[in-house]
């Protein structure tokens, strides 16, 4: 009997095997293994202008540093993440309190709302793209209040990088309100009714109820789109090529600059930046947002 249990117990303990080492080998293929490789690049002189590779050290670095241009695309990169996590994540919220409550309705809005996050990053940049153009519906709605009204809206160096952050938010708020909207169902009904009975407001119910029971969805939420969008390629690609001039050219753009330009190596070293800027925001940020939800 004993026995019986004991080999059991052993079957139990190493089922767990056909399952992980799949997703362990997947895992290593698809994410570890090219990292890995194009770490290795990032110190080799890789170029389309000769046929030989060698490691050239720190020298691509260097390269990076020296362009004065490569603080203004940091800069460029770390406010387009800024701002679509901003409007990302607050249009989120208000549609998840707008549709909390699950009627038939909601249920629709929900869906129609969801839409954006099922078209393709490069389909919802062409979208926008269209949109915002001079002779586009948006120029053309605003000049029947203001006649002869034209704005090249991406054309415009000023205000590029945030229009196209706010694209890359409308793209996906859909499902960062799924997420608010589930974490609006683990608040206790029983807490809303008590300070309703109390005479608390909206804003307070929200304020001293819902908000702390948020704040899981909230670290996820933020942390997920500000990763996203420091790793953004598609939309900026889809709508201004990261211009105009440079205005919106961000790292990875620079990146396929450069690997367009045949320097493989120095394209590498400019992915491997992109890669550390974003563990270097992320940690403090989770560890932050950690902390706020263990104080509430």
């Amino acid at each position: 009997m004993a026995h019986g249990v004991r080999a059991t117990t052993r079957r139990r303990a190493g089922g767990w095997w056909p399952y992980a080492v799949p997703a362990a080998l997947v895992v290593v293929t698809l994410y570890v293994l090219p990292l890995a490789i194009n770490g290795g690049l990032a110190f080799t002189d890789w170029n389309s202008f000769h046929s030989g590779i060698a490691f050239n050290g720190l020298d691509n670095l260097v390269t990076l540093q020296d362009q004065a241009s490569l603080v203004n695309q940091v800069r460029l990169t770390l406010v387009y993440a800024v701002t679509a996590s901003a409007l990302g994540n607050a249009f989120a919220l208000v549609l998840a309190l707008a549709l909390e409550r699950p009627t038939r309705s909601n249920h629709l809005f929900r869906a129609v709302f969801f839409i954006p996050v099922l078209l393709s990053p490069l389909a919802a940049g062409y979208v926008w793209s269209g949109l915002l153009d001079p002779s586009g519906p948006v120029n053309q709605v605003i000049s029947l209040a203001v006649p002869g009204f034209v704005e090249p809206w991406l054309g415009n160096s000023d205000l590029a990088i945030f229009l196209v952050a706010a694209v890359d938010a409308w793209k996906w708020s859909g499902f960062f309100t799924l997420i608010y909207i589930a974490g609006l169902t683990t608040v206790p009904v029983e807490l809303k009714e008590a300070a309703v009975a109390m005479g608390a407001g909206r804003w307070q119910v929200f304020r001293y109820v819902k908000l702390p029971f948020l704040a899981p969805a909230i670290t996820f939420n933020v942390t997920v789109t500000v990763i996203g969008a420091m790793s953004a390629f598609d939309i900026v690609m889809a709508t201004t090529r990261g211009g105009p001039g440079s205005a919106t050219r961000v790292l990875n753009v620079l990146t396929l600059d450069q690997f367009g330009n045949g320097l493989y190596g120095l394209a590498s070293a400019t992915s491997l930046v992109v890669t550390a800027l974003v563990i270097v925001t992320a940690i403090p940020l989770v560890t932050v947002l950690r902390r706020r939800e263990i104080e509430g």
